[in-house]
């Protein structure tokens, strides 16, 4: 079984107790703030090694880099192969600065979009945009503009709507 594998069978169990599981992901989190506070502090660095070097260098177990992995996948310039991932995979933890943003207001990850960091990386009015501009990715209801009783009717015909595909019958 791959690391991916394992970690999320370990991560999303159905079996283990509730309670052991949320102090599983609080103690995560806590260690993912950690490496993200880390990394922000020099964004265009481009951290590389394999899983279990990276692991080792932010104190963290091999399994645990592979959360991480998992987790920054998506926010990657160049994603790493995460499915066939082993001890000795290289991997690459070179992100996009707006991507990451963007992906950590549409995990609701507060403690993390909301690190002090970012104001060294965007501008308060900038952090502001990503945040709207990820909400708004996921508005799907968007209301149309109604015809006017006296618009041109939308079909093309020239007469005022109430005279053409508007007239009550």
């Amino acid at each position: 079984m791959g690391l991916m594998e394992q970690w999320r069978e370990k991560a999303y169990s159905q079996t283990t107790e509730p309670g052991a599981l949320r102090r599983f992901w609080d103690d995560y989190f806590l260690k993912e703030k950690a490496i993200y506070e880390e990394l922000l502090k020099d964004p265009d660095q481009a951290v590389t090694g394999t899983v279990k070097e990276l692991a080792e260098k932010y104190g963290i177990t091999v399994m645990e880099m592979t959360g991480f992995l998992d987790g920054i996948q998506e926010s990657l310039k160049v994603p790493n192969d995460i499915e066939n991932l082993e001890e000795d995979s290289k991997v690459s933890l070179d992100f996009d600065n707006e991507k990451l943003y963007m992906n950590m207001v549409e995990a609701k990850a507060e403690w993390l979009y909301g690190l002090p960091a970012w104001d060294d990386i965007f501008s308060k009015e900038k952090q502001e945009e990503l945040y709207k501009l990820q909400k708004a990715s996921h508005t799907y209801v968007r209301e149309e503009k109604k015809i006017g009783r006296n618009d041109p009717c939308p079909c093309g015909s020239g007469k005022k709507y109430k005279n053409c595909c508007g007239r009550v019958s």
